[in-house]
């Protein structure tokens, strides 16, 4: 089976080849741990597990990467403002690393709430100092760096392919060079490797500076304390965990003309190879059209969703019908959609519990052409969210099966293969339609019996009264010329 991706680095869609045979190295951007993160962010994570569950599908070893950024991260991608973990700390009063620990909690949470699989590592930038000086020492060695009063700098026009990556116009960037806050800065787009700790000022999170990175200029002001920068941080655990180049490297758009571009200069420099053979980048989300910001107040929370009564398999779907690489739009109209559509789902979920054997063996009614569904299904799932993560069509493929199902004589049904349909749904989706479903008691299984019978006593009455004691215990049932057929009340 081909497996394809549109790849930043080419402007491609290309077929995926790893480096080594059935294994794929993968590292995700993680979030800046000094907040709740909104749905726009979360809807980068589900894309990227969806990537995840198709390697594996396509019996690929995945060892995966999220870093956490818990330092250095700073409030403008110029290297300028207040790190964004100090002014969490100054905003809800409390230490930058207890503000760290708490989001980066919950970010974990989230990844559970969510039915994500887990990585092999989440990695803590403040896990990896030692790391990041030594990618600072070895890019010292090369003469790729410079120091100024703030901190110490990568000189972006020593790495020649800079502006490669994400097609930057350096002369334009010089040109409106009048706008650029640091003046020291031999080039507008120069990125800090190391910031010092601004004078008079003591941070929560600040280490000493070694002496050796440090030129004669300021070594009577010893020590000199400072923090890594945040592109610093992405190589140092990428390459400390995954070696020096990677399968796949994953984030959002708006990482590719800063961030991406800065990790791709400052790995490659060191090591002279490919930092990643493949770059996939997620489109942002808007908010009923609008960006999402805190003015407006509609950076929704996971617990925003579920206090709404939405549940994290809701916002799932929704982003689901959505590809990675589109802008999306969300509004509380198409996340109920999303919601409905689940139900629906559920409905055919469950009849994997009304079926049951009769004369026809089960071999042979998943070769009946009259049986459905088909183990050829959960082949055509897999090839459809192989090609660059199509997500919507393999929902619409879905749709039509179970669709199928819903029209279909329960003796018709191949309970194997809708079974495995549904595995295939929570594997290659992270759909959770089986561990939804339970099956109802034998009490109110008995119950629907005896309104069958009523029925065929044509005692309406007696039916009427067992479908609201039904109900009352979350199912209803359908009756049509062959079967009863029942659903939980959403």
């Amino acid at each position: 089976m081909t497996l394809k991706f549109h790849n930043t680095l080419t402007g491609r869609v290309d077929e995926f080849i790893s480096q080594h045979e059935n294994q794929a190295l993968v590292y995700t951007c993680g979030p800046t741990a000094y907040d709740y993160m909104h749905i726009g962010n979360w809807m980068a994570y589900i894309y990227w597990d969806i990537l995840i569950r198709i390697l594996i599908a396509n019996d690929y070893e995945v060892t995966r990467v999220i870093n956490i950024t818990d330092v250095g991260h700073l409030t403008s991608d110029a290297d300028e403002g207040q790190d964004k973990l100090e002014k969490g700390a100054r905003r809800e009063g409390k230490t930058a690393w207890e503000i760290a620990k708490f989001y980066a909690d919950d970010f974990k949470k989230g990844l559970q709430r969510l039915n994500m699989i887990q990585p092999q590592f989440i990695a803590k930038a403040t896990d990896y100092l030692p790391q990041q000086l030594d990618i600072v020492r070895k890019l010292q060695d090369k003469g790729y760096t410079y120091q100024i009063d703030d901190g110490i700098y990568f000189d972006t026009s020593k790495f020649p392919s800079y502006a490669d990556f994400a097609h930057l116009n350096l002369n334009a960037l010089q040109a409106g060079a009048r706008v650029e806050f640091n003046s020291q800065k031999r080039n507008p787009s120069d990125f800090a490797l190391w910031k010092f700790t601004p004078a008079g000022e003591i941070r929560d999170m600040e280490w000493e500076t070694p002496v050796e990175l440090l030129d004669s200029t300021i070594m009577l002001n010893l020590p000199v304390m400072g923090f890594p920068g945040w592109h610093l941080e992405c190589s140092a655990m990428a390459m400390a965990l995954l070696g020096q180049t990677l399968d796949i490297h994953t984030g959002g758009i708006d990482h590719i003309p800063v961030h991406h571009t800065n990790e791709i200069a400052q790995s490659e420099a060191i090591t002279g190879v490919r930092f990643s053979n493949y770059w996939l980048h997620n489109n942002h989300l808007k908010v009923n059209g609008t960006k999402i910001s805190k003015s407006l107040g509609n950076g929704y929370t996971l617990n925003d969703l579920e206090n709404k009564g939405y549940s994290m398999q809701d916002f799932r779907m929704f982003a689901l019908q959505s590809n990675y690489k589109h802008e999306g739009n969300f509004t509380f109209d198409n996340l109920t959609a999303a919601k409905n559509r689940l139900q629906n789902w559920r409905d055919i979920a469950v009849i994997r519990h009304q079926i049951h054997d009769g004369l026809t063996d089960e071999d042979n009614k998943i070769t009946d052409n009259k049986a459905v569904p088909s183990f050829a299904t959960c082949q055509a799932i897999v090839e459809t969210v192989s090609n660059d993560l199509d997500t919507p069509n393999a929902l619409s493929l879905i749709d039509e099966i179970f669709a199928k199902i819903a029209k279909s004589r329960l003796s018709n049904i191949s309970r194997p293969a809708l079974t495995r349909l549904l595995e295939t749904i929570n594997d290659v989706l992270g759909i959770q339609l089986i561990e939804t479903t339970p099956d109802i008691s034998d009490e109110a299984k008995q119950m629907i019996i005896e309104r069958r019978n009523a029925r065929e006593e044509k005692n309406w009455a007696k039916s009427d009264t067992l479908r609201k004691e039904l109900a009352e215990m979350n199912i209803s049932v359908r009756d049509n010329e062959h079967d009863t057929v029942w659903a939980y009340i959403q």
